[in-house]
């Protein structure tokens, strides 16, 4: 299984990644603030179709590497992001849209299932609406999930923004000859 996100269509990427269960408690690192706050944002949801969800992103709780300029004050002082509740069927489905991410808006879906002692979590984020958009997106969720892993296993949380801008560049050209 790669790390790398695919392109399904479009605008819309998929990862796939493969985490130690139970699936409890893999939900609870998605759908728990406190706990996702460990490896991609804070922020509490309303648990039900329709619910607010709030994304506070402060990077500085996930890695203590240095942020370039362009990202120190949302490291530092944190942004807030919002979305509503699309889909909420524990421990097995949670979707939102995402507002405040850039317009147009976006659809991020997480799909849990037991595989084994194992939890397979797919991810998928649709109507990104361009290509930087894209590349940006994908590399954040590669590195965010890297960080959720790294949480569930125990293991030291690896590199954030040490490895982000190549990322990005890598995705971008990765992505270069999706139709979007």
């Amino acid at each position: 299984m790669s790390a790398y996100g695919v392109v399904l269509e479009s605008g819309a990427v998929r990862f796939e990644r493969l985490l130690p269960g139970p699936i409890e408690r893999v939900w609870a690192y998605v759908t728990e603030g406190d706990k996702r706050a460990t490896w991609f944002c804070g922020g509490d949801v309303e648990p039900h179709v329709g619910g607010e969800v709030a994304l506070f992103f402060k990077h500085s709780r996930i890695t203590d590497e240095p942020p370039p300029e362009s990202a120190r004050k949302m490291n530092d002082e944190g942004k807030l992001m919002t979305g509503t509740v699309t889909a909420w069927e524990p421990p097995y489905r949670f979707a939102f849209n995402w507002t405040g991410m850039g317009d147009p808006d976006s659809d991020v879906e997480f799909a849990l299932s037991e595989a084994g002692d194992k939890v397979r979590l797919v991810l998928t984020h649709r109507r990104l609406a361009t290509k930087d958009r894209m590349a940006m997106v994908s590399s954040g969720w590669h590195l965010h999930l890297g960080l959720l892993e790294d949480q569930l296993t125990g293991a030291r949380p690896r590199g954030f923004w040490s490895v982000h801008e190549r990322l990005q560049a890598e995705y971008a050209e990765r992505q270069k000859d999706a139709s979007i």
